[in-house]
């Protein structure tokens, strides 16, 4: 039997996305201390397109047997971890003219770096000696499922959240 190892040019994706990473989110991080506008009315839009993408994939090339099963797990998953994500956006309510604002969390950030993490920990694992015999296109199946649960789930929470501190602000 022949193991399989990751190819040397591998190690330099590797690396070169881990470079990309870094910088998207060292970016990210500097201009995370912003107060931003919240707009109720937009929260839906990311969840709808992630959900068209994640709909088009699932019909070109859809999940078989038990594939299905993990999908929803990973999607119900998602939704969890979405949810605690979107727990730890800040939103603010200005007193005088109700504008909603939101700030990011240090710790939403770092959460999304432990997800990719997870992600390149299991894609190295399903490069290199596939011993739990995953398929490549059920791992991604899951992770578009985690990813959409995820994004669903966190817009939802704030939305819900900052309908409750508009309505006691206005109270």
């Amino acid at each position: 039997m022949q193991a399989h190892t990751v190819q040397p040019n591998a190690w330099i994706s590797y690396a070169i996305t881990a470079a990309i990473m870094v910088v998207v989110f060292a970016l990210r991080w500097r201009r995370m201390s912003r107060v931003r506008p919240l707009k109720l009315e937009r929260l839906w839009v990311l969840p709808a397109l992630y959900g068209a993408v994640a709909v088009a994939t699932f019909i070109a090339t859809p999940p078989r047997g038990l594939a299905w099963l993990f999908c929803a797990v990973a999607l119900l998953l998602g939704a969890g971890l979405g949810w605690q994500r979107g727990k730890m956006m800040r939103i603010t309510v200005d007193p005088e003219t109700h504008a909603l604002n939101q700030v990011a969390s240090p710790a939403a950030v770092l959460f999304i770096v432990a997800i990719v993490a997870v992600r390149q920990i299991a894609r190295v694992a399903l490069v290199s000696d596939n011993a739990l015999h995953l398929n490549a296109l059920a791992v991604t199946d899951m992770l578009i499922a985690l990813a959409l649960g995820l994004f669903t789930a966190q817009r939802v929470e704030m939305y819900l959240r900052a309908k409750r501190l508009l309505a006691a602000a206005r109270a």
